[in-house]
């Protein structure tokens, strides 16, 4: 097999809305996401996916916790079991939708999706102050219940209790040689979804921790472990905006790693939406001088790798 060399590598991070909230609203979502993706195959981009799974991981913690909570012989699946069930149901969809996107194009080309395994830090700060909320609303007594079992929950008040979950950085993707060796033989590769499933090293173990990781910090690792080109994060939004949310916003059409700190500093984007996202740019841009990254929103995907929209940052 003759692999093309001159195809631009990257890692494309998918968000929410590429996925839906629901199995049904998922199915839907992942057709557009698959024209978007498959634009990006016929610009001869080189791909390996990942995307977040915020929705489904709850969805799936609050099912098992309610199947434990009728049948009282069920154990209920932590949060690592969780994430890799996640990581199937989502790549399911997506592989599947875009071989067929794919192949209605012509373009004949396997998808698959690794299930991929994140090693983290148990001393990271962040198991001390968990920050991720997940899974159903409770009621004060299964709240006492989970404190008991040593785990965090937080009150929303008017409407319960919920369970929250540390977020801690990314050390070592654990399949990461696979992920590579599939992707240099020009398939699309589907890995790290939601972050990747957490996992603390033991000498030869790999133990599941009760976390989840950020998804975009992943996909800045992912794609400097990859030596890639790019890394595209499609968001909601067409650009990253200065004074976003405000009646004088302004879009970025580019900018530096200097200046994206710059605006970090003056706190310019808000926790939990754009800046994890900006911290990822930058962390690829520190391995990976020569890259860029690319955040706009997916339907505009195939015109901002054209330079035509979206905001570009470099080092």
């Amino acid at each position: 097999m003759v692999i093309n060399m001159s195809k631009k590598k990257a890692v494309v991070s998918l968000g929410h809305s590429a996925l839906g909230y629901t199995t049904e609203a998922q199915r839907d979502a992942v057709q557009v996401t698959a024209k978007a993706l498959a634009d990006l195959i016929e610009e001869d981009y080189q791909l390996v996916i990942t995307h977040s799974n915020g929705p489904q991981v709850s969805m799936i913690h609050k099912a098992m916790t309610e199947l434990r909570r009728i049948y009282i012989d069920y154990t209920p699946a932590p949060m690592c079991v969780c994430s890799a069930m996640s990581q199937g149901y989502v790549g399911y969809d997506i592989q599947n939708t875009l071989r067929s996107e794919l192949l209605s194009r012509g373009i004949s080309k396997p998808v698959s999706t690794i299930l991929t395994q994140v090693t983290v830090d148990p001393y990271d700060e962040a198991f001390y102050e968990p920050t991720k909320v997940i899974g159903r609303y409770m009621s004060r007594e299964d709240a006492e219940t989970e404190i008991k079992k040593g785990n965090y929950v937080r009150e929303d008040q008017g409407r319960g209790f919920r369970r929250v979950v540390a977020a801690p950085k990314p050390i070592d993707i654990v399949e990461i040689d696979a992920i590579r060796a599939l992707a240099d033989a020009d398939q699309v590769v589907i890995a790290c979804g939601g972050g990747g499933i957490p996992v603390i090293e033991q000498q030869h173990i790999l133990k599941g921790a009760s976390a989840v990781i950020e998804k975009d910090a992943v996909a800045a690792r992912l794609a400097a472990d990859l030596a890639c080109d790019e890394l595209i994060i499609l968001t909601d939004v067409e650009y990253v905006y200065r004074d976003f949310g405000t009646e004088g916003q302004t879009p970025i059409a580019s900018m530096t790693v200097r200046e994206a700190k710059t605006a970090m500093a003056q706190e310019q984007f808000s926790e939990g939406a754009m800046l994890p996202k900006i911290e990822a740019a930058i962390s690829f841009l520190e391995k990976i001088p020569a890259g860029r990254v690319l955040i706009t929103c997916q339907n505009r995907v195939k015109d901002a790798v054209k330079g035509k929209t979206g905001t570009v940052i470099t080092a």
